[in-house]
């Protein structure tokens, strides 16, 4: 077993009470990913400004492997018990201590049940075995969701990117 396995193994045995098991990403789940970020986006525009409610594909998940696997960063899929996607995350390496969380995303009738905590803590569990000492994310102002998860999780606000964008890091022990 790799040392990325064991880091999955242990974070689904500490989170085991959370809906859903972690798991690095597999071509074979690439559409029901797919899927779950159009729901969780369709969910969001239902509340987003006008101009901010087009909904998209985003081409980097169009191609897992190359766009994240390839690079030495990670991707996680949250599945349930009928073998579903249910969540995500990706990582984005940007110096030898830094990384930026990814579509962190969580089927809008899920959330509030803990996957999103067990989805970060995966990434969190990831960069502390890369060295990384700092993760960064940056949403939309008006994401409520976000906007009380991560302050929850330990993140702080940091330089604006710009009037629309929160910018927030979390500095790991």
């Amino acid at each position: 077993m790799s040392v990325h396995e064991d880091t999955l193994q242990g974070v689904n045995e500490i989170l085991g009470y959370v809906k859903g098991k972690i798991i690095s990403y597999k071509s074979i789940y690439r559409d029901d990913m797919i899927f779950c970020y159009l729901l969780a986006k369709e969910a969001m525009s239902s509340y987003a400004p006008k101009q901010w409610s087009r909904i998209e594909l985003k081409n980097d998940l169009l191609d897992i492997e190359k766009n994240y696997i390839d690079h030495g960063d990670a991707f996680y899929l949250a599945v349930d018990e009928n073998d579903r996607v249910i969540g995500m995350v990706g990582t984005q390496t940007v110096s030898q201590n830094e990384l930026w969380l990814k579509r962190l995303f969580v089927k809008p009738e899920l959330k509030g049940n803990g996957i999103g905590s067990k989805l970060l803590t995966a990434v969190e569990h990831f960069a502390l075995q890369k060295g990384v000492t700092m993760i960064h994310t940056r949403f939309a102002n008006w994401y409520r969701e976000a906007d009380v998860f991560y302050p929850a999780k330990g993140f702080i606000d940091a330089e604006p990117v710009d009037d629309y964008t929160r910018h927030m890091v979390k500095r790991l022990k």
